[in-house]
C-alpha cells in the first residue's frame, strides 16, 4: 500500500503526526486508523466475494485488476488464442512510414518536373526559410462591417 514511501518521508510523517496529535492521543489515533482501514478492506473483499458469487461460474477466471485498462490490454495481447502477435509482428511501422514518404517525394518530383522553371523550386522541396508572399491589398476579398 505505501511502497513508494521512503525512509524520509516516513519519518517527516511521524515527525508531523507527533505535532499535530501529541504524543498522548497518538497510539488512539493510530489503533482509529488501523481498525478503520482493516474494515475498509473487509467490505472490499465481501463486494468482491459478493460480485463473483452473482458472475456465475462463467467467470471463475475472472480477476477485478483486470479492470485496469493497462492490465487489461497486456493481457490481451499476450493471449495466442486472438493472433495478435502475428498482426503486431506483421505491421512494420517504420516501412509503411517508409513507403509513404517515398510515394510523397516522387509524386512531388513527378509534379515539379512537369512544371520545370516554377520559381524558387529547389528539386521539389519546399523553402520552409521563406516567409509567404503576402497578397496584395486589391486581392482581397471585400471587407462586410454588417456581416461581422
Amino acid at each position: 500500500m505505501f511502497n513508494d514511501i521512503g525512509p524520509l518521508e516516513l519519518v517527516t510523517l511521524i515527525v508531523l503526526a507527533v505535532l499535530v496529535f501529541g504524543p498522548d492521543k497518538l497510539p488512539k489515533v493510530i489503533q482509529d486508523v488501523t481498525r478503520t482501514i482493516r474494515k475498509i478492506r473487509e467490505f472490499s473483499e465481501s463486494a468482491k466475494h459478493d460480485i463473483r458469487e452473482e458472475l456465475g461460474p462463467e467467470f471463475k477466471d475472472f480477476e477485478f485488476e483486470d479492470l485496469n485498462p493497462k492490465a487489461f490490454i497486456r493481457k490481451q495481447l499476450d493471449n495466442e488464442d486472438l493472433g495478435l502477435k502475428e498482426i503486431r509482428n506483421g505491421f512494420d511501422l517504420k516501412k509503411e512510414m517508409a513507403e509513404v514518404t517515398d510515394a510523397v517525394h516522387s509524386r512531388d518530383s513527378d509534379s515539379s518536373s512537369s512544371s520545370s522553371g516554377a520559381a524558387g523550386s529547389s528539386g521539389g522541396r519546399l523553402d520552409m526559410t521563406k516567409k509567404p508572399e503576402t497578397p496584395d491589398r486589391d486581392d482581397r476579398p471585400p471587407f462586410d462591417a454588417d456581416a461581422t
